[in-house]
């Protein structure tokens, strides 16, 4: 049983909301380069070589350290699909590059797209403008994406034949990737968190099999029965390329990688634990090798089914959706991992106390110690850009309260 209780986790915070202020940690040896003495830095036109330690140091932004559940003034914060169709200054650039693989994959247009909410609203983390299926092509599998449908895949793998046409992952091909990584680690510096993601193999694995996206995974769910040594071939090569990107986006500057297994949520628990599990914690496993102070986050939509199992994979941090309750949550997985989420994206369209009030909850059933605060889902289209801003600037204004934080460090300890 968990020693941080669901009591604990909501109860034991002061809170100031006419002041924004919750007082939730312990006090910080962080200079003040952090919350509201951000200053933009001047484009950079000229791409420098750039190599990443896979290690820590005092300068780590403070996303890294809440993933890593190091002692903080105040949770961190960053938006999924932050840098998107909401943004009047991302449709305008959109109407020029109508184009959603120009757009994902043009290195000058990626980094324009990825700090335009940078630009915009400063928050903790600054994700690459990108998708789960952008490597596709550079292990073998081709893919366009139609107005309608989304991505389509024309040659769905669903024999022994189809798997000869894949190969090992050629980073070549992906170069703008890393091109655009090194500029964002250079623009944004260690005043946050830059992200890069990757789609897990299951989830990976639906669009190739189902041929693109699809309501009722009926083909790769029948061949887990009917073709398992395939699917299992499959997995195996996806998790291997997978591996390599996550490596990859690591060394050309990402901070942290986020890990989206978007369809996992679509199996039941004991399937998940067979055919996406084992793979997750592969790519963990090769990951750490490599890099073993990179933080890597697992979100998976519709995950409340699954918390205890994506522990188990030996992520650093597990990202909530908005239907687990926060406090439970944490009860669930304890204090001993960070978790992220996991505020409703609809909040977003009420008004601005209701807002407030929401983050002060989530941030108070998290805990003082390893939570990012982010929405339990992307930010969804038509989402008022002021209640963006306004989530950041309320983040910024919180502060953990020392005796909150270190009660936490000691459940903590109780729990090695």
């Amino acid at each position: 049983m968990s020693c941080f209780s669901l009591t604990s986790a909501c109860s034991s915070l002061g809170v100031k909301s006419s002041s924004l202020t919750v007082r939730l940690g312990f006090h910080s040896n962080e200079t003040s380069n952090f919350p509201g003495a951000f200053v933009s830095s001047p484009k950079i036109t000229k791409i420098k070589k750039f190599y990443v330690a896979c290690a820590s140091s005092t300068t780590d932004p403070l996303l890294v350290k809440a993933a890593r559940g190091d002692p903080i003034s105040r949770p961190p914060a960053w938006m999924m699909r932050q840098a998107g169709r909401y943004m009047a200054v991302y449709r305008k650039l959109a109407e020029k590059h109508p184009s959603f693989r120009e757009r994902s994959e043009t290195t000058d247009l990626i980094v324009e797209i990825s700090l335009q909410p940078w630009e915009a609203f400063r928050p903790d983390g600054v994700i690459i403008f990108s998708d789960i299926l952008t490597p596709l092509p550079a292990f073998g599998v081709p893919f366009d994406i139609e107005e309608v449908r989304g991505p389509v895949i024309h040659s769905p793998l669903r024999s022994e034949d189809c798997l000869k046409a894949l190969h090992p992952i050629d980073l070549e091909k992906l170069h703008f990737v890393g091109e655009s990584l090194k500029i964002l680690r250079q623009e944004v510096g260690d005043h946050a968190a830059v992200l890069g993601f990757v789609g897990a193999p299951w989830t990976i694995a639906t669009y190739i099999v189902e041929g693109g996206t699809t309501r009722t995974y009926t083909k790769i769910k029948s061949m887990c029965h009917t073709a398992p040594n395939l699917l299992r071939a499959l997995l195996s090569h996806l998790t291997k390329a997978i591996s390599e990107y996550v490596i990859y986006q690591v060394e050309s500057g990402a901070h942290c990688i986020q890990i989206f297994d978007s369809w996992g949520g679509q199996l039941p628990p004991d399937m998940w634990e067979k055919w996406s599990k084992p793979y997750i914690t592969e790519i963990v496993s090769i990951v750490r090798n490599k890099c073993p102070r990179t933080p890597l986050v697992l979100y998976i939509n519709g995950n409340g089914g699954l918390l205890e199992r994506m522990k188990g994979t030996g992520v650093d941090v597990i990202g909530l959706d908005w239907t687990v309750d926060m406090a439970d949550g944490r009860k669930r997985l304890g204090s001993d991992i960070s978790v992220q989420g996991n505020v409703d994206p609809a909040y977003l369209f009420s008004s601005l106390p209701a807002v407030t009030e929401e983050i002060l909850r989530v941030v108070k059933c998290a805990g003082p110690r390893g939570h990012i605060l982010n929405l339990g889902h992307g930010v969804l289209v038509g989402t008022p850009e002021e209640a963006v801003a306004h989530f950041f600037d309320v983040t910024k204004s919180l502060k953990y309260d020392s005796s909150s934080q270190n009660q936490a460090m000691e459940e903590s300890k109780l729990l090695v």
